[in-house]
């Protein structure tokens, strides 16, 4: 592999995998380790490199006191599930002399399979503070509780037959201000399900072959996320980037306020939103397919957050798929939310709460159709999965549910201290991982 197209690849997809998961998540990344910034300092860590154990967790919490006074107290811990029931709890009373440091091991036997929260506690003398991280327990083993409905397919197998009836009218109209030294910039648009116009960027290199043809990244956006063109210096490698219905560019039908968007016309399963958002991802294969500079048989579809999400949905909905990245994936296993995370329930209970003909159980059950975990079943393409521990849209054990439903060649790549994001070792495999996989050296 030429090394210096490698660095511009995962710069390229640094930069796009930022774009795609930005959700101004509350959980970032950074290290365990805590200050008050007047002399003590704690470190927790989760003595496994991905936070997961077959069976005993176990679990080192460092303090350093550099104060010139002894600190005494305790040091605590309350372990409970992802709902946050109370699993185990424990106190021990410390002291540290001046100018002097501690460590403090734990382990936990007994655990069934699943994820749990931690909280580390230390309250001394002079300093009280609370640190917050997560662990699992035999992951591969998770489950999803909730069936696939079983007209999942042939619901899916309607909406693409409705999309088929859409004539495309792809329309490519390139965007000289925007054209670098080496790429070319164009506003690509499209109609989709409902004959909404989609619109979205490409960039080609620029070269004088004209039958030279390129593989192609297709980056589909995060919640509410406006995606831009992006250039890079691969001479072998088209970008595509989508703002599908109600994002960016393809905003003038579908205008919603940033949080009324994931629950639009939610309470008909047939007219949420999401059905026409994953359809226009669709469409844009279709558009990749109809490009003969581009190669039909060399497609990598990637995104964070809801383009994680949208990432697996097209992959298991369309075999023209070549390989499949995503991250932190949102509405995996859905059901599995309620009583877990604030979003999206926090936001689909406000809009149900509006419509008086409307059930929460209703709209559950909607959501079944649009569950991660279940497009994941039909996955055919190699699988990327990126999941932080933290995360509080995705907890890891919902994330695992999807993981765990793949039935393909997969990887996951775990990040015990990062919320919703993943590191820049995720960007790097990913890149030489497509590059691999393209033949593209």
């Amino acid at each position: 592999m030429d090394f210096r197209k490698y660095l511009v690849l995962v710069f390229v997809l640094a930069a796009i995998n930022s774009a795609f998961a930005q959700h101004n998540s509350p959980v970032g990344g950074g290290t365990a380790e805590k200050s008050d910034d007047a002399g003590v300092s704690t470190v927790l860590n989760i003595n496994n490199k991905e936070g997961v154990f077959s069976s005993t967790a176990s679990f080192t919490f460092d303090v350093k006191n550099a104060l010139d006074t002894e600190q005494e107290g305790t040091v605590s811990y309350l372990l409970t599930d992802e709902k946050g029931v109370k699993v185990k709890t424990l106190s021990k009373p410390v002291k540290i002399g001046k100018k002097s440091s501690a460590s403090y091991n734990f382990d936990i036997a007994g655990l069934k399979t699943g994820f749990y929260k931690l909280n580390m506690m230390i309250n001394v003398s002079d300093y009280d503070d609370t640190t917050r991280r997560a662990f699992g327990i035999r992951p591969d083993d998770i489950r999803s509780a909730y069936a696939k409905p079983a007209d999942f397919d042939s619901f899916w197998k309607d909406a693409k037959a409705d999309l088929a009836k859409v004539k495309p009218q792809f329309k490519v109209t390139e965007q000289p201000s925007q054209n670098t030294d080496n790429r070319r910039v164009f506003l690509i648009e499209m109609k989709s399900l409902d004959n909404l116009t989609i619109r979205g960027w490409m960039t080609l290199p620029k070269n004088s072959n004209k039958n030279k043809q390129f593989s192609v990244l297709l980056g589909l956006p995060g919640y509410q996320v406006t995606l831009k063109p992006i250039v890079g210096r691969e001479d072998d490698l088209a970008i595509i980037t989508l703002n599908t219905r109600g994002q960016g560019n393809s905003r003038d039908v579908i205008h919603t306020e940033r949080d009324a968007f994931i629950s639009y016309n939610i309470e008909d399963k047939n007219k949420y939103v999401m059905r026409g958002v994953i359809m226009d991802c669709v469409r844009a294969v279709d558009f990749i397919y109809s490009r003969k500079e581009l190669r039909h048989n060399q497609i990598l579809v990637t995104g964070g957050s809801m383009g994680g999400y949208l990432a697996i949905a097209l992959a298991g909905l369309d075999q023209r798929v070549t390989i499949c990245s995503a991250q932190n994936p949102i509405l995996s296993d859905v059901h599995n939310l309620v009583g877990t995370v604030e979003w999206p329930i926090n936001d689909i209970r406000k809009y149900v709460a509006g419509k008086p003909d409307v059930t929460f159980d209703q709209v559950l059950h909607n959501m079944e159709y649009y569950d991660t975990k279940n497009f994941a079943t039909d996955v055919k393409c190699p699988v990327l999965l990126g999941l932080g521990l933290l995360d509080p849209y995705v907890p890891p054990g919902n994330g695992y549910a999807v993981y765990n439903s793949l039935n393909t060649n997969k990887k996951v790549m775990v990040y015990k201290d990062l919320g919703h994001e993943v590191s820049q070792k995720y960007k790097e495999y990913e890149g030489s991982w497509m590059r691999d996989t393209f033949g593209l050296f």
